[in-house]
C-alpha cells in the first residue's frame, strides 16, 4: 500500500479495521469578494466531511445549485460513522448524482434558475482513509510531510490542453478560455458522474478544499507556505482568502481547511467535539442541514477585516446595501438545531432541500439521504409523480392548442363566410370574355376563392369601347345592387352609341368633302384641256397661215 497522496486505492466492499484513531477537525471561510454582488460558493467543514462547491448560473442560480450540492453530501456527516469504505465511496457518488438530478429538477420548474450549476469536492474520513469525490475546476490540496500536492484534477478546457500538450500549465494561467468548464453538476448536456478516489490517511494530514476564486489567482508555493506556517485552522483559512483578495481575485473566494489529527485513546470522552460549519450561499438557511445530519450546525465565521485596500474595496461596493445587510445578520441565526429541537421549542418549519424529499425515519429523525431505502423509494415516488405532472401538463396543453387551432379555423371560416355573404350584396361591371357583363360580388378572391360569379352578358364588345374604359371594366366598376350595375351597363351602351355616331358623322363629312375635292378637281381638268385644245388650234392656224405666207413668198422669188 502505497502512500503517494496521488496514488488512489482500490475499493474493497466491507473494509474496516480496529476504531479509528483519526480525527477530523475542520473550518472554512467564504467571502463574497471586491466584484460579485452575491456569495455563489458554499462550503460545508464537519468532523467527518468537508466540501466545497462553487456554483455558476447568473444571480439566482449559482447559489441555489452549490446549495443543493452541500445538502445532498451533508448526510456523510452522520452516515460515514460505519466504517465501510467502499460503501461511503457508493454513497459520496449516489450523492452527487442525487444533486445533480434536483439541480436539473428545480431548474426546470422555475425557468428563471435554467443553466444553473455547481462543482463539488467533497473529502470524507472513513476509517483512516480519505475518499475524495471530485467534479469541476475547485480543487482539493494535501499537504502531507511538508510537500503540497493536488490531488484533484481540473475538469476544464485549458487542463485538457494541458493533458494532450497543447499548452503548458504556465500559459494555462493567461489563457483567454482558463474559466471554461467541461464537467459539472447541473442544467448542461454533460458528464455529471464524479471522479472518485480513495487514499490512506496520515496523521497531520492537512487539506486545503478551495473555490478557483482562490487557487486562479495563487501560486502553490504561496498556499504551501501559508498551510505550513500557520498552525491555526481558522487563521490560514482567513489569511489564504486574504491573499487571495490582495492578489485580484475577481470572483466569490472560499476556502476549507481539514487536519487529520491522532488520539491516543480512540474511547477518551474528553476528546474536542467541533459543531460543523456551514459556509457561503448554504449558511443562508441552516435548519436543513440540521435536519440531515440530525445535530446542530453553525455559520463559519465571516472573513475578519484585515484593513487591505480589497476588503475595504468589497466594503464600498456592498455600502449601499450595508445597513440592510447588517440587520440580516442580526436576525440570521448563527446556529440551527435539529427538529427533534426546534418542535420542543414551537419552532419548527418545512425543511426545504430543493429536489430532495425528506423522509421522517422511524425514530423521528429526517433523512435526505439518496442511498436511504426510504428516501431512494420517496425519490422514485416524487419523479414518478412529476412524470405524470409532467405527462398531463403536456397533454393538456396539446388538448389547448389543438382547441385553440380548431377556434382559430372556426373564426376564419365565419368570418369567411360573412365576408361571402356580404360580397353577395355587391355587384359591378365588367370584362368577360371580350363583352361587357354585370357579375354579382366583389372583384376579388380569397385563397384562391373567387368572391363574384357572372350574372348578365350583354352584345357590347369591349374593344369597340376607348380604351380608358376598357381599363375600367378589367377593375370592375363596382355597384350597390343590379338595378345600378344595369343602369351603367345602359349608361355604357348610349355613351358608346354617340361615340360611334359621331364617329360615323365626321366619316360622311369626310367623304363627302373627298366626292367634292374630286368633282372640283375634274372641271378644273376638263375646263385646262379644252382651253389647250383651242390653244393649239390657233397655232396651228397661224402655222398654217404662215406656212402659206412663205410658200407664196416663195413662189414669187421664183417667179422674179
Amino acid at each position: 500500500m502505497t502512500d503517494d497522496p496521488q496514488q488512489t486505492l482500490p475499493l474493497q466492499q466491507g473494509v474496516s479495521t480496529s476504531p479509528s484513531q483519526l480525527f477530523l477537525y475542520s473550518t472554512t471561510v467564504s467571502d463574497v469578494g471586491t466584484v460579485r454582488a452575491n456569495n455563489q460558493d458554499s462550503s460545508f467543514a464537519g468532523e467527518h466531511l468537508v466540501a466545497i462547491c462553487d456554483g455558476m448560473g447568473g444571480h439566482a442560480g449559482g447559489d441555489t445549485a452549490s446549495t443543493i450540492a452541500i445538502r445532498s453530501l451533508a448526510h456523510i456527516e452522520r452516515d460515514d460513522r460505519e466504517k465501510d469504505v467502499a460503501a461511503i465511496a457508493s454513497m459520496m457518488e449516489t450523492s452527487v448524482m442525487a444533486a445533480h438530478d434536483a439541480i436539473v429538477g428545480k431548474a426546470r420548474h422555475e425557468r428563471k434558475l435554467s443553466g444553473m450549476g455547481t462543482t463539488v469536492t467533497a473529502v470524507a474520513l472513513v476509517d483512516d482513509y480519505w475518499v475524495l469525490a471530485h467534479i469541476g475546476d475547485s480543487r482539493a490540496y494535501l499537504l502531507r510531510d511538508g510537500a503540497l500536492c493536488q490531488v484533484s484534477q481540473d475538469h476544464s478546457y485549458v487542463q485538457h490542453l494541458i493533458n494532450t500538450g497543447r499548452i503548458t500549465e504556465q500559459e494555462a494561467k493567461n489563457h483567454p478560455q482558463r474559466n471554461v468548464v467541461m464537467r459539472v453538476l447541473g442544467d448542461f448536456d454533460i458528464d455529471p458522474h464524479p471522479d472518485i478516489a480513495v487514499l490512506k490517511a496520515h496523521p497531520a494530514d492537512r487539506w486545503l478544499l478551495c473555490s478557483d476564486g482562490l487557487c486562479g489567482v495563487l501560486e502553490n508555493s504561496t498556499i504551501a507556505d501559508a498551510m505550513m506556517s500557520m498552525s491555526n485552522l481558522t487563521e490560514c483559512a482567513q489569511r489564504l482568502v486574504s491573499m487571495a483578495l490582495r492578489a485580484g481575485s475577481t470572483d466569490n473566494v472560499t476556502a476549507v481547511i481539514a487536519d487529520a489529527t491522532l488520539a491516543l485513546d480512540v474511547h477518551a470522552f474528553d476528546l474536542p467535539h467541533q459543531t460543523p460549519l456551514v459556509g457561503g450561499a448554504a449558511n443562508a438557511n441552516l435548519e436543513p442541514i440540521a435536519d440531515i445530519i440530525n445535530e446542530p450546525v453553525a455559520a463559519a465565521p465571516a472573513l475578519r477585516d484585515d484593513g487591505s485596500p480589497a476588503q475595504r474595496a468589497a466594503a464600498l461596493m456592498q455600502a449601499p446595501d450595508a445597513h440592510k445587510h447588517d440587520k440580516d445578520e442580526e436576525e440570521k441565526p448563527k446556529l440551527a438545531h435539529p427538529s427533534a429541537a426546534r418542535e420542543e421549542e414551537s419552532t419548527l418549519s418545512t425543511p426545504d432541500t430543493g429536489e430532495i424529499p425528506i423522509v421522517q425515519k422511524a425514530d423521528g429523525a429526517l433523512s435526505s439521504d439518496p442511498n436511504d431505502p426510504q428516501v431512494a423509494k420517496a425519490i422514485e415516488v416524487k419523479q414518478a409523480k412529476d412524470r405524470k405532472t409532467a405527462h398531463n401538463h403536456k397533454r393538456n396543453v396539446h388538448i389547448i392548442a389543438f382547441i385553440a387551432v380548431l377556434a382559430l379555423l372556426l373564426a376564419g371560416a365565419g368570418a369567411g363566410y360573412a365576408t361571402y355573404r356580404w360580397s353577395q350584396t355587391r355587384y359591378y361591371v365588367g370584362d368577360a370574355d371580350g363583352k361587357v357583363a354585370i357579375f354579382q360580388g366583389v372583384p376579388t378572391n380569397i385563397f384562391g376563392l373567387k368572391l363574384s360569379h357572372e350574372v348578365e352578358r350583354t352584345s357590347v364588345s369591349t374593344s369597340d369601347l376607348p380604351q380608358t374604359w376598357r381599363d375600367e371594366l378589367k377593375e370592375g366598376i363596382t355597384r350597390n345592387n343590379l338595378d345600378e350595375a344595369r343602369a351603367h351597363v345602359k349608361y355604357l351602351q348610349e355613351e358608346n352609341r354617340k361615340l360611334q355616331k359621331g364617329e360615323n358623322g365626321d366619316t360622311s363629312s369626310k367623304n363627302d368633302a373627298k366626292n367634292d375635292s374630286k368633282s372640283s378637281n375634274s372641271s378644273d381638268s376638263k375646263g385646262s384641256k379644252d382651253s389647250g385644245d383651242s390653244k393649239s388650234g390657233k397655232s396651228s392656224d397661224s402655222g398654217s397661215n404662215n406656212s402659206s405666207s412663205s410658200n407664196d413668198s416663195g413662189q414669187s422669188e421664183d417667179k422674179q
